[in-house]
């Protein structure tokens, strides 16, 4: 089921939806990513049919649902906060949608049956929604959705709720979904990981607007700007001048560090690296690498299995990302000198 969205605009209380365009392909896995107060779910409930917009118009293989209800659309919605009924069973819960629609007992039963049992849902069918764990709730929320076979699903913030371990699970849950039921799917989130790892194309918002379309290495590795790249993980971000541009390598002066990018621009601009694109090491490596700087340990943030080191290369701080078994078996601390080594490619230039 492919979706369009085309000049949607509402004004909603403080906040407005501007001008958004969005094309979702037939079966496509998309994301709707960005931080709070976006504008996510309002799009959202607006591609559901729970608001009519100012302007514009939803179109839903092709034609147009802006002033159809929710119910006839042929959509599958899970709510943020799963919105189960809190008197009624795992079973009748899921079964709840086709009573509505007035479907036979024995026809229900069927239906019901092979969606508890695909969802891994069986066992709990005689459970209340207040004695499952969050991951059994989201389960029960999304098997009340798909058994009304929908060909397109949305997802509000669908993994928010849930602790990390549940969330991993979770999002093998829905890529599983997704690859075995082919049905399209819209997923709203603040969640880097989840964008990452589930998305086939995704979108970023802000302030009520699309910022960026792509697929996830293209948001994630090219952002359009500073705040997408912030947003999705660029910490290392530095105003810079150009000095130098010779068969498509440019140095940069960052403010008394110099460092070589691959790109045709000149003047001045912004480069962003990534803390995952930078190589730690006591000494300098012997690598293909072309940037190869020495700082010295200011801080560092423990994060588990990961550790966030920032080191001051002269007057610049860079901020590189290393496991904690590398950090405890090069003896790193505060005041230790150390080289930064990162490639001319993993600069982006913004």
């Amino acid at each position: 089921m492919e979706v369009k969205v085309e000049n949607l605009s509402k004004r909603w209380e403080n906040f407005s939806l501007c001008d958004v365009n969005l094309r979702i392909k037939d079966g496509e896995y998309f994301i709707i990513l960005g931080p709070t107060g976006a504008g996510k779910t309002l799009l959202l409930e607006l591609i559901a049919g729970f608001h009519k917009p100012d302007s514009g118009r939803i179109l839903i293989d092709g034609v147009d649902v802006t002033d159809l209800p929710p119910e006839r659309r042929g959509i599958g919605y899970v709510p943020q906060d799963y919105m189960l009924f809190p008197h009624m069973t795992v079973y009748e819960n899921v079964e709840f949608g086709l009573r509505m629609r007035a479907m036979p007992k024995n026809e229900r039963e069927r239906i019901v049956t092979e969606i508890l049992e695909f969802m891994g849902l069986t066992h709990l069918r005689d459970r209340l929604p207040m004695t499952l764990s969050g991951g059994e709730m989201q389960k029960t929320a999304i098997a009340r959705a798909l058994v009304l076979r929908p060909k397109l699903l949305l997802l509000d913030e669908p993994l928010s709720a849930l602790d990390a371990n549940t969330q991993r699970l979770m999002r093998d849950e829905l890529k599983r979904l997704h690859e075995e039921l082919k049905v399209t799917v819209i997923h709203v989130t603040h969640n880097q990981v989840e964008a990452y790892v589930l998305a086939d194309r995704l979108a970023v918002m802000r302030n009520g607007r699309i910022i960026q379309v792509g697929n996830p290495e293209e948001v994630f590795r090219r952002p359009k700007d500073t705040f997408i790249a912030r947003f999705v993980g660029f910490e290392n971000l530095f105003n810079a001048r150009i000095i130098e541009s010779r068969n498509g390598i440019a140095e940069f002066d960052l403010g008394g560090v110099r460092i070589e990018a691959v790109t045709d621009r000149t003047g001045e601009c912004i480069v962003g690296i990534r803390p995952d694109d930078i190589i730690v090491s006591r000494q300098p490596l012997r690598s293909s690498m072309r940037n190869t700087l020495k700082g010295r340990i200011s801080d560092f943030i423990d994060m588990g299995s990961l550790i966030s080191l920032i080191v001051n290369v002269k007057s610049v701080t860079f901020v590189a990302l290393i496991t904690k078994r590398s950090f405890l078996e090069m003896g790193l601390k505060r005041g230790l000198d150390v080289y930064l080594s990162f490639k001319a490619s993993a600069v982006h230039i913004i």
